[in-house]
């Protein structure tokens, strides 16, 4: 199966022989197999898990993406994702200390005896989102 891995830049990962594609949309977590019927969906914060064959070798490969869109038509798997982090490239460190500082404003608009900014709330929820799909490719 043909997975393509892109961002609007760039192609960020490609194989012509994935045996599996695990990711977890808004709805479901879905693993995508040859012959998958045809879907549209969008992802969530979340890691992928790619299984493929290289050198007669099964390999797997974790990615930790924000949001967008995962395509299957035709044995074909096109992954748009506006970040892709890999082992090579993550900050656990920054990724853990986002993830506090998150989960610390969260608190505090969660707890706020005034109006809750739900933008503020929102982007600090997508901080913590992002930190963790980022935190789980460790390991």
């Amino acid at each position: 199966m043909k997975l393509e891995i892109l961002s609007f830049e760039w192609n960020l990962f490609d194989s012509d022989s994935a045996n599996s594609i695990y990711a977890v949309t808004k709805a479901w977590a879905i693993t995508v197999l040859k012959d998958h019927t045809a879907l549209l969906t969008s992802l969530s914060p979340s890691v992928i898990e790619v299984k493929y064959t290289e050198n007669n070798e099964e390999k797997t490969e974790n990615f930790a993406v924000w949001w967008w869109v995962l395509e299957v038509s035709n044995n074909k798997v096109r992954i748009l994702v506006d970040m892709l982090v890999t082992t090579e490239n993550a900050n656990f460190e920054k990724a853990n200390n986002a993830k506090k500082e998150a989960e610390k404003l969260m608190e505090k608009y969660k707890n706020s005896k005034d109006r809750i900014d739900m933008e503020k709330f929102i982007q600090a929820e997508d901080s913590m989102l992002k930190a963790i799909a980022e935190l789980k490719i460790k390991g």
